[in-house]
């Protein structure tokens, strides 16, 4: 299916689907603890960028990957100065500066490979962070020079830096009111 055409049926879709390539996939409900872990996130990088020129969207706007072609909806995404859209809908941003992804068994393999690969793909995103909801731990990619991209992890307390938008964020903020699991 061609972009247009996805949008087509998209926008008048009763449930999302993210297109990849040319297939269109569901995209399954989150879990409980996946949407706190967003909400969270969502709401800290919100406080922290008020005054700001960049906004926090939830995961209902979709991103373009033009090395593909896809249309994916991150879990949370910031854009820092006048954003740009594909067309008049403004639904379909062009210009994202951070996007983050809350993993889930069913889709950390494409988080972490072809949709990864997709975001590097979009000059404008400066860094990409990797959320688990089983642990606490949270992986920040950043783009350093000459198209290499740099990996941080923080752990347990830690506290996770976003200097694409320079701020930091706690583990506990990230987790906060997520049920406790097993293991670092």
């Amino acid at each position: 299916m061609g972009v247009e055409a996805y949008l087509a049926a998209e926008r008048v879709a009763a449930s999302k689907h993210e297109l990849w390539g040319g297939e269109v996939f569901a995209m399954a409900g989150a879990s409980f603890a996946h949407n706190k872990i967003v909400a969270n996130v969502v709401a800290e990088l919100r406080a922290r960028l008020r005054a700001r020129p960049c906004d926090v969207l939830p995961s209902d706007l979709r991103v373009f990957i033009p090395a593909k072609p896809g249309i994916v909806y991150p879990d949370a995404t910031v854009v820092c100065g006048e954003p740009r859209f594909r067309d008049d809908e403004q639904d379909v941003l062009l210009n994202p500066t951070l996007v983050v992804e809350v993993l889930s068994e069913g889709t950390e393999r494409f988080d972490r490979g072809d949709k990864f690969a997709g975001y590097r793909s979009v000059e404008s995103i400066r860094q990409v962070v990797l959320v688990s909801q089983h642990v606490r731990r949270v992986e920040v990619y950043s783009r350093a020079d000459a198209g290499r991209w740099m990996m941080e992890e923080a752990i347990a307390q830690g506290v996770v830096r976003l200097d694409a938008i320079d701020c930091e964020v706690t583990l506990d903020e990230v987790y906060l009111k997520v049920e406790a699991w097993s293991g670092t």
